[in-house]
């Protein structure tokens, strides 16, 4: 691994602008589409890059081999699940509210790993960052004006779909040695086939009218912000390693507020803004006191 050059920050960054532009995309897109079929497609338009990567590597996907059963875990909690309730919660709540919600993730998956690793125990100043972040949440949730009777259940919805994102990746430090293709390609392809009957049978989308603009939306998560996205993050692991690309944490929210603004049109009130302030610096402190490996 390399340290960080001008161009490898561009790619993080826009990495984060992708994944942060992808929330009011979500909105635009529950306009027109189902949450199944929201996400299965989604992933659909993802799997054409990941299976393009391990044809020109020469890695074999074993998605239907031995390990199977972990594959299709991971799938159904990394991805399936997740895309799906965060696609519930945003229909109902402001874009940059799900970018915000979504940032919690690693305050969640450092609980489980304290419960369910050996070498990610809470220290203190975890602690401290676990109790921040949380605070700046339940602060969020003190705005009537941006989480109320209406809406407080699908912010919750969102934030047990970033509880899923670290359920899942906990799960997939177990197969680490399978390598990062193959592992990713081999979850997505089980992701797709949990997918498929629930949208089949329950949003039936052949009966559908969507809109010019959900369509666009809904290609724009799959192709970019999903498949293309997914190739960057690989980049950045490839050559910068993990703790770099995890950095991309503290900008997602940041350019969700931004786009869901000026973009969306969403009220952005003091709370929220106190609100990300007390969630980042969380995180910051979270992964300060964390190692990587």
């Amino acid at each position: 691994m390399r340290e960080p050059k001008s161009f490898d920050i561009f790619l993080l960054v826009l990495l984060a602008l992708i994944w942060g532009s992808s929330f009011f995309n979500i909105k635009i897109a529950t306009y027109s589409y189902e949450p199944f079929t929201l996400a299965l497609i989604r992933v659909l338009f993802a799997l054409i890059p990941l299976l393009l990567i391990c044809y020109f590597k020469k890695i074999k996907v074993r998605a239907f081999q031995n390990d199977w059963k972990a594959y299709a875990l991971i799938g159904l909690c990394n991805i399936s699940i997740p895309f799906t309730l965060i696609a519930i919660g945003t229909a109902k709540i402001n874009s940059y509210l799900a970018a915000m919600l979504m940032s919690t993730t690693p305050l969640s998956g450092s609980i489980l790993a304290h419960f369910y690793t050996k070498n990610e125990k809470i220290s203190f100043l975890k602690s401290i960052g676990i109790i921040l972040g949380f605070i700046g949440v339940i602060f969020l949730f003190a705005d009537d004006l941006i989480i109320n009777e209406d809406n407080y259940v699908f912010a919750i919805i969102t934030i047990v779909g970033s509880t899923f994102y670290a359920i899942g990746g906990l799960l997939t430090l177990k197969i680490k040695s399978k390598g990062n293709e193959n592992v990713t390609t081999s979850t997505t392809i089980w992701s797709i086939i949990f997918l498929i009957p629930f949208s089949i049978f329950f949003e039936t989308p052949w009966n559908s009218s969507p809109t010019f603009e959900s369509t666009i939306s809904l290609l724009y998560l799959g192709i970019v912000a999903t498949g293309f996205a997914w190739l960057i993050r690989f980049r950045i692991l490839t050559t910068n390693g993990l703790v770099f690309q995890t950095q991309v944490a503290y900008l997602i929210p940041i350019f969700g507020v931004f786009f869901g603004y000026f973009l969306m049109n969403e009220i952005i009130t003091w709370r929220v803004i106190v609100s990300l302030i007390i969630i980042l610096l969380g995180i910051y402190i979270v992964k300060k006191n964390t190692k990587i490996k």
